[in-house]
C-alpha cells in the first residue's frame, strides 16, 4: 500500500511540496511502535509483576527519572517515567468478592525488533504478547448461547465484528503516517485509540487517532492541525481532508481509494487512558464484546446514538453497558479503576499507559447469565429501574453516585461519568425531546424483546449483517 521509496532521502518533507514522499521502509506488523499494540483477539497477559526487558539496551541509555510526590498537572506530554507497580492479591478474597481470580499465567515478553520511536530511542516497550491459549476458566463465548436470542446476538457479533485483517490496515497507516509526521515534528508519537484499538469496534469502524505533540499547548491545536492538512494533503495514500473545529478539533482524511476515514486529535491524551481501561474491560469477560455490539447497533438503527445530533455517543454508551454489567445483582464485571488503581493511574506518563493495563489478573465472574438474559437485563436497568434525574453512572466506582447540584450534573438529563476526567460524557442529550425519545426507546426496545426474545424484535439483524459485509 505505501511503496519504499529510498530516492526520496533523509531530509525533512517540506509541506509545500506535494509530489514529494518521505523514505519510509515498508511496514511489517511484527515491528510496532508506540501506539500500535493491537492483539485484539487475545486476552491480556496476567502478570503479578513486570518481568524485566528483555530488549537489547539502546546505545544511549537514559536514566529513568523519579516520580514527585505532588500532581502533575500537564505530564503527558513530558519525558515519559518508569512507574511500576505490585498488586497485593490479598485483598481479593472470595469471602469479599463475587470474581474468582485465577493464578496467574506466565508469558515470556517477546522480543520486538524495530520498535524504537524515531526521536525517542530509549522508548521500547513489551506490548500484548501474542498469546494464542485462553486462560484457564475463561468460558468459551458458545458457552452462553444455549437459547435463540443469545445465538442471534453471537451471529450478529461474528459477522460485524472488527477483523484482524481491518486493524492491520489502520495500523498500517497509523505507522506510515507517525513516520511521515515525524519529518516535521520529530518526537511526534501517534497512538490508534477508540474503537479499532479497544476491541469493541466493527468491520465498518473508522480509526480515531491521538497525536501526541508535547509542543503544541491544547489552545493551539486549531492551528497545528491546520499546518498538518498541509502535510497530510502532500502524502500520496491520503484522500480527501477536512478540518472540523468541534470542542475537541480532529483532521478527518481518508485512505486514498477507499472508504477507511480516520479522525486525527492532538493531545487529548484521555483518549489513550480510556482506550485501554475500555480494552480491560472488554477481555474481562467473553460476553462484553458482544452484548456492546449488539447494543451500539440497536441504538444506531434507532437513531439514539449520535452525539452530534443530541442523543448518547458511542463512548457514553459503551459506558452505561459496563456499569449495567458491573450493578447487576451477580456482577459480570469489578471496577477495575477502584480495584486496580495504579494500573489506571490517571497520572501515569502516557507512554506506560499500554504497560499498565497488562498487570491485571485474570478472573472469572460468578455470573453465569446467557448473552440474551444480560440483554434484557440492560433494557429492563434503563426502562424500568435506573432513576436518570437522581442517578450518575460511575464505572469509575462501580456504583451510581448521586446527582449533586454541581454545574456538571445540575439540569442535565443523563449523566454518564467520564472515568478519568470526572466530567458528563452524556452532556450532549440537553434537550427534553431527545431524551424523551431515549428513554421511550429502552421501554418499547424491553418490552418487545421480553415478549418475543428474539432480536429481529428490536433489530433488523440480517440487514445490518449486509450492510456490514458491503461497508468494507
Amino acid at each position: 500500500m505505501f511503496p519504499w521509496n529510498p530516492a526520496a532521502g533523509g531530509g525533512r518533507l517540506h509541506i509545500n511540496a506535494p509530489n514529494r514522499t518521505p523514505s519510509v521502509p515498508p511496514y511489517n506488523p511484527q515491528n510496532r511502535a508506540v501506539g500500535s499494540s493491537h492483539a485484539l483477539e487475545r486476552l491480556p497477559s496476567s502478570e503479578w509483576e513486570p518481568k524485566p526487558s528483555t530488549y537489547p539496551a539502546p546505545a544511549a541509555p537514559r536514566t529513568p527519572t523519579t516520580l514527585r510526590a505532588r500532581k502533575r498537572q500537564h505530564e503527558d506530554y513530558s519525558t515519559p517515567v518508569v512507574k511500576r507497580y505490585r498488586l497485593d492479591s490479598s485483598s481479593h478474597s472470595l469471602n469479599r468478592s463475587p470474581y474468582i481470580f485465577l493464578p496467574p499465567t506466565n508469558h515470556p515478553q517477546p522480543v520486538v525488533e524495530g520498535s524504537v520511536i524515531s526521536g525517542y530511542p530509549h522508548l521500547c516497550f513489551p506490548w500484548y504478547p501474542e498469546v494464542s491459549t485462553v486462560p484457564q476458566g475463561y468460558n468459551n463465548l458458545q458457552t452462553y448461547a444455549s437459547d435463540k436470542l443469545s445465538k442471534q446476538m453471537i451471529e450478529l457479533f461474528e459477522a460485524c465484528k472488527q477483523q484482524t485483517s481491518d486493524l492491520d490496515r489502520k495500523e498500517m497507516c497509523r505507522a506510515q503516517l507517525q513516520k511521515d509526521i515525524q519529518y516535521v515534528y520529530p518526537g511526534a508519537r501517534l497512538y490508534l485509540t477508540g474503537s479499532s484499538m479497544n476491541g469493541l469496534g466493527c468491520r465498518s469502524s473508522d480509526a480515531d487517532l491521538c497525536l501526541v505533540l508535547k509542543e503544541v499547548k491544547r489552545q493551539d491545536s486549531i492551528h497545528a492541525l491546520s499546518l498538518l492538512q498541509g502535510l497530510v494533503k502532500s502524502l500520496s495514500y491520503i484522500g480527501k481532508t477536512q478540518l472540523i473545529r468541534a470542542k475537541v478539533p480532529i483532521l478527518r482524511f481518508r485512505e486514498k481509494g477507499s472508504e477507511l476515514e480516520f479522525d486525527l486529535n492532538i493531545n487529548n491524551t484521555v483518549g489513550i487512558r480510556n482506550t485501554f481501561l475500555l480494552r480491560s474491560y472488554a477481555h474481562a469477560d467473553v460476553r462484553v464484546r458482544p452484548i456492546i455490539l449488539v447494543v451500539k447497533k440497536w441504538a444506531r438503527h434507532n437513531q439514539i446514538n449520535d452525539a452530534s445530533k443530541g442523543t448518547l455517543s458511542s463512548y457514553g454508551l459503551v459506558l452505561m453497558i459496563l456499569h449495567y454489567l458491573q450493578t447487576v445483582r451477580t456482577p459480570v464485571l469489578p471496577s477495575l479503576q477502584r480495584d486496580y488503581p495504579g494500573c489506571f493511574d490517571p497520572d501515569m506518563a502516557i507512554d506506560m499507559v499500554p504497560d499498565g493495563s497488562k498487570n491485571i489478573p485474570s478472573y472469572n465472574s460468578r455470573n453465569q447469565s446467557s448473552l440474551g438474559e444480560l440483554l434484557l437485563g440492560f433494557l429492563r436497568y434503563y426502562a424500568v429501574h435506573f432513576r436518570w434525574n437522581e442517578q450518575v453512572i460511575s464505572v469509575r466506582e462501580g456504583k451510581v453516585l448521586p446527582k449533586n447540584n454541581s454545574f456538571e450534573w445540575r439540569n442535565k438529563y443523563v449523566c454518564v461519568e467520564e472515568p478519568f476526567e470526572r466530567n458528563n460524557v452524556a452532556r450532549a442529550v440537553h434537550e427534553k425531546i431527545k431524551f424523551d425519545a431515549i428513554k421511550a426507546q429502552f421501554v418499547e426496545s424491553f418490552q418487545a424483546l421480553q415478549s418475543r426474545r428474539d432480536l429481529d424484535s428490536i433489530l433488523p439483524v440480517s440487514s445490518i449483517i449486509k450492510a456490514e459485509s458491503l461497508g468494507r
